[in-house]
């Protein structure tokens, strides 16, 4: 068992990270900057509040712990640079506290996973995509960057989009972004379920693995 920071508690794919991480046994440290929106109790979870823009809440939170996971992140049609400065805020404090594995969530549809777009609709690819989503992209692309560039054993994992389904076990990932048979969606607790996977496992490590149906 594993003492585990995650980042991005209080969304989606983040809560599903805390719950399943608890159900595997893990010692987990959720860290949100409203740590009343996880409403969660448990005797291995403690919640601690902090704001990932700074970096004196983050290395406290660091220290002692085995992996971070992060599905920090906000809507994609919104501005701003909290996943790329606090992403590497992130890194920062992994680096100065020794923490060496770090699995992050961030998403298909740029770099050398942008062909995996042609497989969707048409408004989304050619109008939402280009106009709405096009900051948040770049700020993903940002993060990726600095994951990259960083000495940690690192794993980006690229989902669909996501959805609010079951746990099933039964995706797809690490597939071209050429082919064709993908559904580009997956739930947030399959994501969860894969990015926990990646806590123990090197086969993707220092890649960017897509996950889908």
């Amino acid at each position: 068992m594993m003492k585990l920071l995650i980042f991005g508690a209080t969304g989606g794919t983040g809560r599903q990270l805390v719950e399943q991480a608890l159900m595997q046994g893990h010692t987990v440290t959720a860290f949100a900057r409203n740590p009343a929106g996880l409403q969660l109790q448990h005797p291995q979870l403690k919640v601690l509040q902090g704001d990932v823009m700074d970096y004196r809440s983050i290395e406290p939170a660091m220290r002692g712990q085995d992996a971070v996971l992060s599905a920090l992140g906000k809507p994609a049609n919104k501005t701003g640079t909290v996943r790329s400065e606090g992403t590497r805020n992130i890194i920062r404090a992994m680096e100065q506290t020794g923490v060496k594995r770090f699995v992050c969530q961030t998403s298909l549809g740029y770099g050398d996973s942008r062909k995996v777009l042609e497989q969707t609709p048409f408004i989304f690819r050619n109008i939402i995509v280009p106009f709405l989503l096009k900051k948040g992209f770049a700020d993903h692309a940002l993060q990726e960057k600095y994951i990259k560039d960083s000495q940690l054993d690192w794993v980006i994992v690229r989902p669909g989009n996501l959805t609010d389904g079951n746990r099933t076990g039964e995706y797809r990932y690490g597939f071209a972004a050429t082919d064709k048979s993908l559904k580009v969606k997956v739930s947030r607790a399959d994501v969860a379920d894969f990015m926990l996977k990646q806590l123990t496992d090197n086969t993707w490590l220092h890649k960017t693995p897509g996950i889908s149906y």
